[in-house]
């Protein structure tokens, strides 16, 4: 039976073709997000032989390196946490050329940055102060500049990657955590004029707009956070929303439950129209969301033999340790697993999609939630391999205590609604694990199991390997059939960001961003001490296979 699923997987990989070959051009890889390479010179028979040939080091220690790499013609463009640039010769880690945006100043600039979106002659990189710039591909001379919004007042900025769809470059803001309305927004890749604007939170005679309380859907929350992902053949853009405002206490935004749902569109998926920005369909995971369970993160699109048809389908994983499968034509449920052990804030989901058992925060009382508000899953992101037919997913195994709290709303301020702590698991111990399953059953094929957090993407490539890292410093490379690791090397920091694979004069590279960082790396010190020891950075590390062992 499973060798079936191994063919009927790998006939629609060979119509659906998500994997990168000698560039790595978009930031989940290509626009489905299957973070997999076609590239096969580095393999399971010769991994142990892989050895650095490069490294750059960016000199911006803010907050570690997340970011993911783009190559594009031999050239690697690298952005950093404070909205640095740089293109680099990527056989050789050759300086090419550098922009520098001015650095943060004041209080209340939390500098993050996640990866640029490259295309139409251009590079496009998103600032921690809430602006989209447009740069010469070949020069890094700056051809335009625009504000999304005003940081001043919004609070906001763009952590994620721009995704380039077409003639447009679309781009979500942060701001889920404070008193915020969210929205995705679209560019004219020649001009920088804005061509659409779609809100997550309907405001009044939109859809959706009854579903919430009162004027509570003006700071409502639902940020777009990370990136999303497109499909040529249907015109669509598909891109996950936060949290609804305020995180844990709903009693000003909720108006009761409806058939469609709570507080819309937040911690949903959403599908629009790549030319107008018009809403297709949507799915809300998590109606009247009272644990900060974004469903910000990575859209993987598949085609899958489902009950004898092929479907064209989403995965996606929300931080409340789900993953769902959709029908991407019509948003339609197919089905939903966990991925972590512990999920004690419900007792079960429907056949429909929908929770049942929910534990919500009371107001003003303690109860102990598993995940944690920092999810079963953070926002690096899963891969997936058309030779096996599995996705590898990064779960994380803690806990915490939640108390909601009513918070009148100031513009651009945090706006949690109460307080939480990060706690260890009342059964077990807390540790995390990369798993590969079936997208579709939820069946396991295998665990590797960790004893801390693992935070950093997932790699998958077509010589049936798993790279990725942890924050002690160690890249690693697992076979992606069985687990069994095969080769690691200690790259002195700490990983968060996101390893990639590409080719120049037909030699395979890996690239991993290393450097220890981000929010959730500073609240974990309760549940292990030892996050004291993980070393922060900021360095891009490049492995090849020597010349004699191609």
């Amino acid at each position: 039976m499973r060798s079936l699923i191994f063919l009927f997987a790998f006939a629609a990989a060979q119509a659906q073709d998500g994997a990168t070959r000698a560039d790595w051009p978009s930031y989940g890889g290509t626009h489905l997000a299957w973070r997999y390479s076609a590239l096969d010179q580095i393999n399971t028979a010769n991994v142990k032989k892989l050895a650095p040939v490069w490294v750059f080091q960016t000199g911006d220690y803010e907050n570690g390196l997340q970011s993911t790499p783009i190559v594009i013609d031999g050239v690697l463009y690298l952005s950093t946490s404070r909205s640095q640039l740089f293109a680099l010769d990527a056989a050789s880690g050759r300086l090419i050329w550098q922009y520098k945006y001015p650095f943060p100043r004041g209080p209340g600039m939390n500098a993050q940055n996640r990866g640029v979106a490259v295309g139409a002659g251009k590079v496009f990189l998103g600032t921690y102060d809430d602006y989209l710039i447009a740069l010469d591909q070949k020069t890094g001379r700056e051809l335009w500049k625009v504000a999304v919004d005003d940081q001043r007042q919004c609070g906001c900025a763009i952590t994620g990657a721009p995704l380039l769809v077409k003639d447009k470059v679309v781009v979500g803001s942060t701001g889920g955590d404070g008193a915020f309305r969210g929205y995705l927004t679209a560019f004219d890749t020649r001009t920088g004029r804005l061509a659409w604007r779609f809100y997550t939170v309907p405001g009044p005679g939109e859809k959706g707009h009854e579903t919430w309380k009162g004027d509570s859907w003006i700071f409502g929350g639902g940020a777009t956070w990370m990136t999303g992902s497109f499909d040529a053949s249907l015109n669509l853009i598909y891109w996950g929303t936060g949290n609804a405002a305020s995180d844990l206490y709903a009693g000003d935004r909720y108006v009761g439950e409806r058939e469609e749902g709570a507080n819309l569109y937040t911690a949903s998926v959403i599908a629009l129209d790549a030319d107008t920005g018009k809403l297709k369909w949507y799915f809300q995971e998590v109606p009247k969301d009272v644990w900060d369970y974004d469903s910000s993160y990575e859209c993987v699109l598949i085609d899958r033999e489902i009950r004898g048809r092929m479907r064209k389908l989403l995965v996606h994983i929300n931080k409340g340790g789900y993953s769902f499968v959709l029908d991407r034509v019509t948003g339609e449920f197919i089905g939903a697993f966990p991925i972590v052990e512990h999920h004690n804030w419900n007792s079960g989901i429907t056949e429909s999609g929908k929770f049942i058992g929910r534990v919500e925060p009371p107001e003003d009382k303690t109860v102990h939630i598993c995940p944690s508000p920092h999810g079963g899953k953070s926002w690096n992101q899963i891969a997936y391999s058309p030779r096996t037919a599995f996705i590898y997913s990064p779960s994380l195994e803690f806990c915490g205590d939640l108390q909601g709290r009513r918070q009148d709303p100031v513009e651009g301020r945090g706006f949690i609604g109460g307080n939480w702590s990060h706690l260890l698991p009342v059964e077990g111990p807390a540790a995390s694990h990369l798993d590969a399953y079936d997208p579709v059953t939820g069946k396991r094929a295998w665990t590797y199991p960790y004893k801390f957090v693992l935070l950093a993407s997932i790699l998958a490539t077509a010589g049936d390997l798993v790279f990725t890292g942890d924050p002690e410093g160690s890249f690693f490379a697992l076979d992606a059939r069985t687990g069994q690791k095969l080769w690691s090397f200690s790259t002195g920091a700490g990983h968060r960001g996101s390893a990639v694979s590409y080719s120049v004069n037909g030699r395979q590279y890996i690239a991993t961003p290393t450097g220890w960082g981000s929010i959730v790396g500073r609240f974990l010190n309760g549940v292990w001490p030892e996050t004291d020891t993980w070393r922060s950075g900021s360095a891009l590390m490049v492995f090849a296979l020597p010349e004699d062992a191609r």
